[in-house]
């Protein structure tokens, strides 16, 4: 991890520095590892750690005790407050990306969402939104701030830009169905699922308009789970004219969703176009992407929400809100590559021993 940590400029003026920046980052990666949720919990565990682990960290010894010196709060507040978050979040992405295993040679899915963190409002500024990328096995590879008084249109190119789209499959809301994001993610050399629903009207009106009921099912699937009973039905159609870059296929999904509880019934039709040919993959295979987007929500979002207490936190000074976000999106993906489904249980895990926040971090030998 420290290497991924040298490539981050230093906001620290040059007279001063007593610290490493890779090693005072790499003690608050560690720490939310182990379940810190705040600047305070970071800085807590940092001065609770034993002798060992700051070494392993990187902090110097004092020349004339022997002892180990450790940054005062104060110190790491005033580094991640001028923190390039950029910076950061293109480091947690490269070491997520580094201890990933190999997809294989298949087509991988990457899910593009943003999220705001409702904390960081005040009573002059509107809150944080950050744009995230994460494949669908949970793993964060890129996250972008969205600039104020802007949408998440501007930030998509960029957020993108340092992941390697290869035979990847962007997964989208509605909002990023753009022509020039089409333009952009096929130069890349990926190729796109994306929803289309009534801001392209013209678009949507074409696709709604085939004649579905006359095309055969490629994909059905029926499940049973969180109190409903569910139904979806794929469809595609390989349209040649479609008023958007390289799109190859038209896609219709209906759903069909009954509550156990209420027994109301409700039928919900999606549209889709797509970049990939017929035959480039299976109708399961797309709706298990189609599908899978949400899991940007439930894996990722949903988790710093609920575990790491992310709405309930007041920081909005300067860089915070993002650096802590990234240093979550780094926690959870760690721990999900080392196979753990459950990310609270996890940190417990991590907090009982601190050589597990290390070694999952290869900062230990």
């Amino acid at each position: 991890m420290s290497h991924f940590l040298e490539r981050i400029p230093d906001p620290r003026g040059l007279r001063g520095r007593r610290y490493l920046l890779s090693a005072l980052l790499a003690a608050a990666a560690a720490s939310v590892l182990a379940g810190a949720r705040s600047l305070v919990a970071i800085t807590e565990w940092i001065t609770d750690a034993p002798h060992w682990a700051c070494r392993a960290l990187g902090f110097p010894l004092d020349p004339l005790t022997g002892t180990v010196c450790v940054p005062h709060p104060h110190t790491l507040r005033r580094l991640l407050v001028q923190l390039d978050g950029d910076a950061l979040d293109t480091a947690i992405g490269a070491f997520l990306t580094t201890r990933a295993t190999p997809a294989g040679t298949g087509l991988r899915a990457i899910a593009v969402d943003g999220k705001a963190l409702r904390g960081s409002r005040t009573a002059t500024s509107t809150y944080v939104t950050l744009l995230a990328a994460m494949d669908h096995t949970g793993t964060a590879l890129a996250q972008r701030q969205v600039a104020d008084k802007s949408n998440e249109i501007p930030a998509f190119a960029p957020l993108l830009d340092s992941v390697d789209l290869t035979d990847a499959v962007i997964t989208a809301d509605a909002l990023h169905t753009q022509h020039a994001h089409g333009a952009y993610l096929r130069a890349r050399g990926a190729h796109y699922i994306a929803q289309v629903k009534a801001n392209h009207p013209g678009l949507f009106d074409r696709v709604r308009r085939l004649p579905w009921p006359d095309i055969v099912l490629d994909h059905y699937e029926r499940t049973r789970a969180h109190h409903r009973h569910e139904i979806r039905r794929l469809k595609t159609a390989a349209f040649a004219h479609i008023d958007y870059l390289d799109a190859a296929q038209a896609l219709q999904v209906v759903r069909w969703r009954k509550d156990f509880t209420s027994g109301k019934l409700t039928v919900e039709r999606v549209y889709l176009i797509t970049s990939l040919p017929p035959g480039a993959a299976t109708g399961a295979q797309l709706a298990a992407w189609i599908k899978g987007h949400w899991k940007i929500e439930n894996l990722l979002h949903h988790v710093r929400d609920r575990t790491f207490r992310e709405d309930d936190s007041k920081i909005h000074v300067g860089q915070l809100p993002r650096v802590m976000a990234g240093l979550r999106n780094l926690a959870i993906g760690v721990h999900r590559q080392n196979g753990h489904t459950n990310i609270a249980a996890a940190l417990r895990h991590t907090a009982r021993d601190y050589r597990r926040p290390l070694t999952a971090l290869g900062l230990t030998g």
